[in-house]
């Protein structure tokens, strides 16, 4: 097998260890193992993982360039849409456990709450993202698909954002994450704007 090539245990390994956390969470769950506020322990699950996975997700481009090998790449998409699926766990458990399913509160708690606003923009960003994600959708849009994939950078910093503004007491953890978004996108903006002076 070449050195460019993807070995073919990685990806089905990459989805289990991906789909883990949600697998504990439901264990969790029905064993009545989610402490006191289960609602709010299935909310900060789902939104941790979907940071990091997103943080993930970024490091491949980093990964494939440092490697100088494309292998990496085709990690992306799953990462992406797995990061998609817990940021959409996220909502739907705020939406259920805490709205009630009733756009009335949604848009009350969006005007009142400026880190649930920052939330459900990044959510929206990443929405296109993943219905774009397959690669009949990046022929479709040509050109056009690698410009709307880059909202993923502004989902990253409305992720920190919301993660920083929701903070009570200890920012320790919330400032780690914003650390190392910062450091990847610090990255990717390296590579881009000596590109764009060309």
């Amino acid at each position: 097998m070449g050195a460019n090539r993807l070995p073919l245990w990685v990806k089905p390994m990459v989805f289990v260890v991906c789909l883990a956390p949600f697998a504990w969470l439901a264990y969790q769950a029905f064993a009545g193992g989610l402490g006191p506020d289960p609602a709010e322990a299935i909310l900060a699950s789902t939104g941790v993982w979907a940071l990091r996975l997103l943080a993930l997700t970024l490091f491949v481009t980093v990964l494939r360039q440092w490697l100088g090998k494309p292998w990496p790449i085709r990690l992306r998409r799953m990462l992406g849409l797995y990061t998609f699926f817990y940021a959409s766990l996220h909502f739907l458990t705020f939406a259920n456990f805490y709205l009630g399913w009733t756009p009335a509160i949604l848009a009350e708690e969006l005007l009142e709450r400026p880190y649930i606003t920052v939330g459900f923009l990044a959510w929206l960003l990443m929405l296109p993202l993943a219905v774009t994600s397959t690669q009949g959708w990046q022929r479709r849009l040509g050109r056009s698909w690698r410009k709307l994939h880059k909202l993923v950078y502004p989902a990253a910093v409305l992720g920190c954002i919301h993660l920083f503004w929701q903070v009570r007491s200890d920012v320790t953890e919330a400032l780690v994450y914003c650390l190392i978004f910062a450091l990847l996108l610090g990255w990717r903006a390296r590579v881009w704007l000596p590109a764009k002076k060309v």
